[in-house]
């Protein structure tokens, strides 16, 4: 069965939403690890908070690359990923003051989700 075309430009439309979106939550993540949590300390250096914060930026980085190699396993990366965003939205918001990566995170995971629920 053909699929109309605006439904063809639809999917990719969220597609390169939710690549932007996994972008810049890496960015967001990285950035906020290695110069505001590295500079504040204590809790934001804790073992389980910081390696969270940079497995969440490695993942964002992996879904983008999935979905532009059109990789058939996008969906199972983007599921992933939205949990480990999740994840690491919560951490951020639980420890205060990365209000931008919380923000970036709960974009990326909602984002993903839908990629995580969509057949290309």
């Amino acid at each position: 069965m053909n699929q109309p075309a605006y439904a063809h430009t639809s999917a990719e439309h969220s597609m390169q939403d939710c690549i932007e979106a996994c972008n810049q939550c890496h960015q967001a993540c990285l950035q906020t690890a290695m110069n505001h949590c590295l500079k504040a300390g204590g809790k934001h250096v804790e073992t389980e908070h910081f390696r969270l914060m940079l497995n969440c930026a490695e993942i964002c980085q992996t879904s983008a690359n999935f979905q532009l190699s059109s990789s058939s396993f996008h969906p199972l990366v983007c599921e992933v990923c939205a949990k480990i965003c999740e994840a690491c939205a919560e951490s951020c918001k639980k420890i205060g003051g990365m209000d931008e990566c919380v923000e970036a995170c709960l974009n990326c995971a909602e984002s993903c989700r839908k990629m995580a629920t969509t057949q290309h």
